[in-house]
């Protein structure tokens, strides 16, 4: 099943519910009112739109999460890789580190994933 589409106001929401899930709905509503400045019918009009498209389910005013925070990361990701550099994963890291430099740290870590896809 491929990872639905989530949008920036909803990856907030998810991000809330990434962290408190299960999670009642009016305990969401009162988490995005703090967080998000949303009023409740948003909250609510998100909870839906997000069920209907699979990426949470709302269950006796339960919710939680069908697709973890990493699922659309890496869909995002890949996304911004094909759309804005062609596919090409070195292009995109090759820019990425143009702008930012990569303490010694991150570049072993950046080395133990590439590594680890090798082996």
């Amino acid at each position: 099943m491929d990872t639905p589409k989530v949008f920036e106001s909803e990856y907030r929401f998810c991000e809330i519910l990434w962290e408190h899930e299960p999670v009642s709905s009016s305990e969401l509503v009162r988490l995005c009112k703090e967080r998000l400045e949303w009023k409740k019918s948003t909250t609510y009009t998100v909870i839906r739109r997000l069920a209907d498209r699979g990426v949470l389910k709302s269950e006796n005013a339960v919710v939680t999460s069908l697709v973890s925070k990493e699922e659309v990361q890496s869909m995002e990701s890949a996304e911004i890789v094909n759309r804005t550099f062609s596919g090409s994963l070195p292009g995109f890291i090759a820019a990425f580190v143009r702008k930012k430099s990569l303490t010694p740290d991150e570049a072993d870590e950046i080395q133990k994933i590439i590594d680890s896809y090798r082996s």
